[in-house]
């Protein structure tokens, strides 16, 4: 019976130890304590905004195996600095990402990413298009993605197009609160 008093009071202190500030103990006041990366990216009151300003995809008509290429223009609309994962969707599912740093330079505001959607393997139909920055402190998260209203129509490799219609073209959504002369369409 002592054996297990004396246990309990060992872990009473070890847990005292670890879970409450030194000065807390020596009667100072404790401070909340911030683990890696809960500040907001090194700035408490920082303003992180991200916003993708314009998806372009083409071709818009392609046969399965053909690779569709996407460009992607993400405005920082505030301030901070980070690392932040782009990605590349289908269908509302991410089948490419990467990664781009913001706010490095003060007069930098607009970044341009690529990808492409290799589709071998894809059945023949209709894929939305489309791309999101998220950032999870981000101040106004709705304008973080933005979808391409036309699909990408994939045929089978030997297949035609609905009405006749030859393999290409391209077609580019923009955000309609952002000026296209300010991502040069």
């Amino acid at each position: 019976m002592r054996g297990s008093i004396r246990g309990l009071w060992f872990a009473v202190a070890v847990l005292a130890t670890v879970a409450v500030p030194g000065g807390a103990v020596s009667g100072g006041t404790a401070e909340s304590v911030l683990l890696a990366d809960m500040d907001g990216g090194g700035g408490g009151d920082m303003d992180i905004d991200l916003a993708v300003r314009q998806v372009t995809v083409a071709p818009v008509r392609a046969h399965a195996g053909d690779v569709v290429h996407v460009d992607v223009v993400v405005e920082n609309k505030a301030d901070g600095t980070r690392t932040t994962i782009a990605e590349l969707l289908v269908n509302g599912k991410a089948v490419a990402s990467q990664f781009f740093t913001w706010g490095m330079s003060p007069g930098e505001r607009l970044y341009r990413l690529s990808f492409d959607w290799d589709t071998r393997g894809v059945p023949p139909g209709e894929y939305r298009i489309g791309a999101q920055a998220f950032v999870w402190e981000d101040s106004s998260p709705f304008d973080n993605r933005l979808d391409v209203t036309q699909p990408v129509v994939v045929a089978p490799a030997a297949g035609g197009f609905p009405g006749g219609e030859a393999a290409g073209g391209s077609a580019t959504e923009t955000d309609p609160r952002f000026g296209k002369s300010r991502v040069g369409g």
